[in-house]
């Protein structure tokens, strides 16, 4: 098997392993607040022809393969939640938010720490753990950007008082085209000669600073 055909095959075994977990780590947080509406939907599961969307899980991952991007990320049908049925509400919306990107460190974590045990040896299982902790530090960054409705806006939402946590809902139904347009903008700059990312500048720094430490508590520093 060719490093390439390798390194993508664990890349997306990586990707689809970190969304699925996302998702479902909001689903039980979800449970533990009175919420079973992910459950009742069938989403609280590790299935992830569950949770796959076409666009975040498919589409947007290929793209950032093929124009080589330094990261791959992407994100899962969102797990249904009644934020009204959880107790209490505004700790409830925060934790539930939460709980995605905190299983995502978790789980670079727990990668970090397998490595361990297969000696630098260059497999499959070995690409794909290297591939976990990268993936999920970049889900868990870039989930944790406080736009709605990326879990780092509801937190927002949960955390600010009422008039600012108004402003910052009234921006979800534009929060995709942002997103969008901060993913695909510099592509269009390249080709004009203009470099410049800005969810690179955005991403970047608390990547670096969450790989770190993840590799200092897991033994590699």
């Amino acid at each position: 098997m060719s490093e390439t055909i390798l390194a993508t095959i664990a890349s997306l075994i990586a990707l689809v392993f970190a969304i699925t977990t996302h998702e479902a780590a909001h689903g039980a947080a979800a449970m533990l607040f009175g919420d079973d509406t992910a459950k009742r939907y069938g989403r609280l599961s590790f299935n992830p022809l569950r949770h796959i969307d076409l666009m975040g899980s498919v589409i947007l991952p290929g793209f950032l393969m093929l124009a080589g991007s330094p990261f791959l990320f992407g994100w899962a049908k969102p797990v249904p939640v009644d934020f009204n049925r959880l107790n209490p509400k505004r700790l409830g919306m925060v934790l539930v938010a939460f709980a995605g990107p905190g299983i995502n460190i978790f789980l670079a974590w727990i990668s970090a720490l397998l490595l361990h045990f297969n000696n630098g040896a260059h497999t499959l299982g070995n690409e794909v753990l290297v591939n976990s902790i990268r993936i999920n530090l970049v889900l868990a960054v870039f989930n944790m950007i406080p736009i709605p409705p990326l879990d780092g806006g509801r937190v927002v939402v949960g955390i600010l008082p009422r008039p600012l946590n108004g402003f910052v809902q009234s921006l979800e139904p534009y929060g995709m085209a942002i997103l969008m347009g901060l993913i695909f903008l510099p592509v269009a700059l390249e080709s004009v000669g203009i470099h410049i990312n800005i969810l690179g500048m955005i991403i970047t720094p608390p990547y670096k600073m969450l790989m770190d430490f993840i590799l200092t508590i897991s033994g590699h520093h």
